[in-house]
């Protein structure tokens, strides 16, 4: 039997309940699914919850899951792996928002930090508006929404290098600009 438990060797009959098929479901994945959902997942309770919810999509609709114990155990994988990746994006964009509404705050205690604060993104507001429009999509798409090159390519259409050109030329244009408003020089920071 090439190492297989006999409950994966014997094929799971469709009950005429469907909690029948459900159980029989459960007794023969639940612990390959926990294996796997262990190694993605930071503690034993995640894991846990994640097969629960596993079972809980494959009892919402029983007549989804095909017949067969391959078959059934690569839906399951397939149901489990969804339901994680869910998670991971919901995780980013939480963690994106906490970034973005606690950055500020943080760091503006005082009114004057408040006023600094709102100089400086005014400022560099202004000197991105002297950049070319394509350069400074690309400047904004990257810096300050965090895409990556590949996802800032595809939406404007062109190709990676010609991003990565952009990127490079609007930092030193950037660069030039903000330090000539305050008077800092290249020499003045050697």
């Amino acid at each position: 039997m090439r190492g297989h438990p006999v409950v994966r060797t014997l094929a799971i009959a469709v009950e005429d309940r469907p909690s029948d098929r459900v159980a029989a479901l459960f007794d023969a994945h639940h612990q390959r699914l926990f294996r796997l959902a262990r190694r993605l997942t930071m503690s034993a309770d995640d894991a846990l919850d994640l097969v629960q919810e596993t079972f809980l999509r494959a009892a919402r609709t029983p007549e989804s899951v095909p017949s067969g114990p391959d078959r059934e155990e690569a839906w399951l994988v397939r149901v489990l792996i969804n339901l994680r990746r869910d998670q991971w994006r919901k995780a980013a964009v939480q963690k994106r928002h906490d970034e973005r509404t606690s950055g500020p705050r943080a760091q503006s205690h005082t009114e004057s930090d408040h006023g600094s604060a709102v100089i400086a993104r005014a400022t560099i507001w202004r000197a991105l508006d002297l950049l070319p429009p394509r350069r400074r999509a690309v400047v904004v798409m990257h810096e300050l929404e965090g895409l990556p090159i590949s996802a800032i390519a595809s939406q404007l259409g062109i190709s990676a290098i010609t991003v990565r050109w952009h990127l490079s030329v609007g930092r030193r244009d950037l660069t030039r600009v903000l330090t000539s408003r305050h008077g800092d020089t290249h020499e003045d920071r050697v």
